[in-house]
């Protein structure tokens, strides 16, 4: 069964500089600073550079940067993603800012962008969060495009040939465009890889923080689920005198620690930002157990109030992206745990 993600393909983005690395000791950039989960990172990190780069603020940044993997076709973001095990495409995202304002939206469905509902929650409701019809009536009121909801022709496939086995477990590191599987399209016709959950964190020239996230959750999960994406201090948590954090993988165990929250006061404490990813994940691990660890995949990235950045894996294969130039646009290996 498909879990999660796997991202855009790197070229035609009109970066002048791509790499891979792999860093060891802090971490540390002049602010602006963006940061987003796996290669699609670099496109949405583009978006939100354009932005970042004037001068805007950290919010507009990480609303926009998501936007553009939202748009793409591909099977784990947006309306073009691989459904759920009845054939629906539900859609979940939040957004948090530098005053502890939140937004979030749940098993949204036939809302191309979910991420601005999300926002639009923060901005003109008293809630956090809301879900399923009540989000999607509130989205159509606010002038959100009511789509069709009809799968797209790789999602029809993709859970065409899902439902010759109706198998139900995760496939670690599918996010990465470099692994493929039989059932999930390679490539779609436009060349694009498929992907999944996008997470995003954010530092403005005037030292604010902000962070979005947003998925179609687990391919072919059952009607209704619900992973960290969504869920503020798990998926994602921003606090502004100390630092971000945002997470990707197996949402349910990122849930039972409270990833994002849990880095976050890990920087509190004085940690720089890879060191307090790699404790939350030393945690997520030792509730998980080993042997039922190495079937999942979870990354976390997190910022610092002061520009350090970093990142950690439970596995190998997970990646970030980080951009604070016009031509620093580039892909980070992280560290794994296991």
């Amino acid at each position: 069964m498909l879990h999660r993600r796997r991202f855009l393909q790197l070229g035609s983005l009109g970066l002048s500089a791509l790499s891979f690395s792999s860093f060891r000791g802090k971490m540390t950039a002049q602010k602006p600073l963006v940061l987003s989960t796996w290669d699609a990172g670099i496109a949405a990190n583009n978006a939100a550079w354009q932005i970042l780069r004037n001068g805007g603020r950290a919010l507009d940044a990480v609303e926009q940067g998501v936007r553009v993997t939202e748009a793409s076709l591909n099977c784990c973001v947006g309306l073009g993603a691989n459904p759920d095990r009845d054939g629906y495409v539900t859609l979940d995202a939040c957004i948090m800012d530098e005053h502890f304002n939140c937004g979030s939206v749940l098993f949204l469905e036939k809302i191309k962008h979910p991420i601005s509902v999300a926002r639009r929650i923060m901005e003109k409701t008293p809630h956090v969060m809301l879900a399923g019809s009540g989000a999607q009536q509130f989205a159509v009121a606010e002038g959100f495009p009511l789509e069709s909801g009809e799968l797209s022709e790789d999602a029809k496939k993709a859970y065409q040939n899902w439902l010759k086995k109706s198998e139900y477990k995760p496939v670690i590191n599918i996010e990465n465009s470099k692994r493929q599987e039989a059932f999930v399209p390679t490539k779609l016709e436009n060349g694009d890889w498929n992907h999944d959950t996008i997470g995003m964190i954010a530092l403005d020239a005037k030292g604010n923080l902000s962070g979005s996230c947003t998925t179609s959750g687990m391919g072919f999960k059952m009607r209704g689920r619900i992973g960290d994406s969504p869920i503020i201090g798990a998926g994602l948590f921003v606090d502004n005198e100390v630092g971000a954090a945002v997470a990707t993988g197996q949402g349910e165990d990122i849930i039972r620690i409270c990833g994002a929250h849990t880095i976050v006061e890990l920087m509190r404490q004085g940690m720089d930002p890879e060191t307090a990813c790699k404790k939350a994940m030393e945690r997520l691990l030792k509730v998980k157990g080993i042997d039922k660890a190495k079937a999942i995949q979870a990354g976390f990235i997190a910022i610092s109030k002061s520009g350090e950045y970093g990142g950690y894996a439970l596995q190998k294969g997970f990646n970030f992206a980080v951009c604070h130039a016009d031509d620093k646009n580039f892909l980070v290996d992280a560290k794994p745990l296991i």
